[in-house]
Formats: structure tokens, sequence, C-alpha cells
């Protein structure tokens, strides 16, 4: 049996919410991410402040466009 172990880097990274059909994303997101796999951590606290940011109602730093596509087409 093969022991594996997770590599998990501390980067910043972008994260995106999708929420009551509007996507917000919030850059410079302190995680923990699976060099393998991509998968981010986030640590309790740094939800907690992602969600007073997005909650809170305050202004973006930015806009950006973002182009959608639709899968089925």
């Amino acid at each position: 049996m093969i022991d594996e172990q997770e590599t998990l880097v501390e980067k910043k990274v972008i994260y995106t919410l999708e929420l009551n059909g509007q996507i917000f994303m919030i850059e410079n997101v302190p995680a923990r991410v699976n060099e393998e796999t991509g998968e981010q951590f986030f640590s309790p606290s740094t939800v907690e402040h992602l969600q007073q940011i997005i909650l809170s109602g305050q202004q973006p730093d930015h806009f950006t466009e973002v182009p959608v596509y639709n899968y089925a087409a």
C-alpha cells in the first residue's frame, strides 16, 4: 500500500461565488492549494471575511467583463 500525502501550498487565489444570479470575484484570497488537484482550502476566518465582504454591500474595487458560454450549444 502506497502512503500518499497531499502537498498543500500557501497561495493567493481568486474566489468566485454566484449568489442570486450575480457573480462575485474576490482577488488575493489566502488559501492552501493542493498542488496535484488544484483544490482550494480556506481557513474559517478567511471564509468569515469572504462572507462579510460579499454581504456588506460595499463598492467593489473594480468591475470586469466575463464571457458566458452555453455548454449545451
